[in-house]
């Protein structure tokens, strides 16, 4: 193991430790679901290309998540990172931009959370813009 990866895994077991203080629950849980959720919906194309979902949504408590954004906690920025280093592991191949949406969730009981993912295509605001104006040189 690399000198980067060890530190790496420094990092993430530092952001478990922290988010287990937070939520009082282990960390390990909602990162594993996540995981296996991107592992759930790998598309294997061929033998050196993986596709996996590309956006992810996590439902958490109103509890948990009001104490999170309370602190001005990034935990959608670390899933993120962390999914990421995941897909690294793996040899995955993003469907597109990776993004980690954390969300409230009134419906969910106590301390619990619910992980969904898709994959979407990036669509950029020029691409849209653009299409008009064609039709108008026309």
């Amino acid at each position: 193991m690399g000198a980067l990866s060890a530190w790496e895994l420094t990092l993430e077991h530092h952001w478990e430790a922290l988010w287990a203080r937070v939520v009082g629950k282990e960390p390990v849980e909602l990162l594993a679901v996540l995981r296996r959720e991107c592992d759930d919906h790998a598309v294997v194309c061929s033998e050196r290309l993986v596709v996996v979902p590309n956006a992810y949504d996590v439902e958490l408590d109103a509890a948990v998540h009001d104490e999170l954004t309370r602190r001005d906690s990034h935990v959608g920025q670390a899933l993120t990172d962390s999914l990421a280093r995941h897909a690294d592991r793996e040899g995955y191949v993003w469907a597109g931009p990776l993004t980690v949406r954390v969300v409230r969730s009134s419906h969910l009981p106590n301390g619990r959370y619910r992980v969904a993912s898709r994959a979407t295509a990036h669509v950029g605001a020029e691409a849209v813009a653009d299409r008009p104006r064609d039709r108008q040189r026309r």
